[in-house]
C-alpha cells in the first residue's frame, strides 16, 4: 500500500474490533490513543458507528475507498460506518477517536477530511475523559448533543490522494511511493507501463480527477506531511523527494498549501 512505514502491521486492542464499540449506550462515545504504546500500522478493517479520527500530534494517514488522506494536527478524517479502511500513524502520533452511532448526525456517506475547530477538538477530548455510560439529559449527554451539532458545521480541510486499482496507475503509484524521488517524466512512465503517453494521461485524469504533474505533487506533499508531522527536517525531507534545494521545496510547498512548513504546523497546535 502507498506510503507504508513504521512497525510490521498488528492490530492494536483501541483501533481495531477488540475495542467494544457498544460499550456505551449513548450516540456518540470518544478515546484516546497515544502510539508510543502500540503499533503504528491498522490493518484494513471496518465497525458499524461512523468514527472520526482526530490527530493530536504527529499525524496518521487513512486509507479507504478510492482515497488516501493525510492528517496532520488540527483536521481529521471521517469515514462512515461500514466502510473499510486502514491507518498508518507517524511514531509520535497521538490521536482521538470519536464513534458516532448510525442516524445520531448528519455526516457525509463518504469518506472526507475535516478541519476542526479548538472548540470540537475540546469538547472531543473531555467526552474521551468521562465514564462511557452517560444520560441523554445529564451533563455529559448534553455535551455530546452539542459537540454532534458542531460536528456537522465542520469544514472540509486536509489533503487527499485519490487512489486508484487500476493496474497501470498502482505500479506507478507504487513506484513512487517506494522512491518519492523518482522524477521520471509521463512519457517516460508511459513506456514503462506499456501505453502511449496520451493514453497514460486521459487513464490519470479519468481515475484520479488530476493530472500527472498534480497527484505527483499530491503525494509529494503527503509524504512531505507526514515526514514533517514526525519530526524530519526541511533540508531532509526536500532531499527526499528531489528538489535540488530545501528552498525549492519550500517553494512547492507554499504554493500549494498557502504557507511555509514552519508556519503551517506553528498554527496547527
Amino acid at each position: 500500500m502507498i506510503l507504508k512505514s513504521g512497525q510490521s502491521a498488528v492490530v492494536p486492542r483501541p483501533c481495531s474490533g477488540d475495542f467494544d464499540l457498544d460499550r456505551s449506550d449513548g450516540p456518540a462515545v470518544a478515546l484516546r490513543v497515544d502510539f508510543a504504546d502500540y503499533e503504528n500500522e491498522v490493518p484494513q478493517h471496518r465497525h458499524r458507528p461512523g468514527q472520526l479520527i482526530l490527530a493530536l500530534h504527529g499525524a496518521v494517514i487513512c486509507t479507504a475507498a478510492n482515497g488516501l488522506w493525510i492528517i496532520p494536527p488540527g483536521f481529521a478524517v471521517w469515514i462512515p460506518g461500514g466502510v473499510p479502511h486502514s491507518n498508518q500513524v507517524t511514531p509520535n502520533a497521538r490521536l482521538s477517536y470519536l464513534f458516532v452511532e448510525p442516524g445520531a448526525v448528519a455526516m457525509p456517506q463518504s469518506c472526507c477530511a475535516l478541519s476542526v475547530s479548538p472548540m470540537l477538538r475540546e469538547m472531543i477530548l473531555r467526552l474521551a475523559d468521562v465514564p462511557d455510560r452517560y444520560a441523554s439529559d445529564d451533563h455529559i449527554g448534553r455535551l455530546v448533543r452539542v459537540l454532534l451539532d458542531e460536528l456537522a458545521l465542520m469544514p472540509s480541510g486536509g489533503l487527499e490522494l485519490p487512489v486508484s486499482d487500476h493496474p497501470k496507475i498502482a505500479v506507478i503509484g507504487a513506484a513512487l511511493a517506494a522512491d518519492p524521488s523518482d522524477r521520471r517524466t509521463l512519457r517516460e512512465w508511459a513506456m514503462h507501463v506499456a501505453m502511449s503517453e496520451r493514453s497514460l494521461k486521459r487513464l490519470i485524469r479519468q481515475e484520479t480527477g488530476l493530472t500527472f504533474g498534480q497527484w505527483r505533487q499530491r503525494l509529494h506533499l503527503i509524504v512531505a506531511l507526514r515526514e514533517l508531522a514526525s519530526g524530519a527536517t526541511v533540508q531532509k525531507v526536500s532531499g527526499d523527494l528531489g528538489y535540488e534545494s530545501a528552498t525549492a521545496f519550500i517553494v512547492m510547498f507554499k504554493k500549494a498549501l498557502g504557507t511555509t512548513p514552519g508556519r503551517y504546523f506553528a498554527s496547527q497546535f
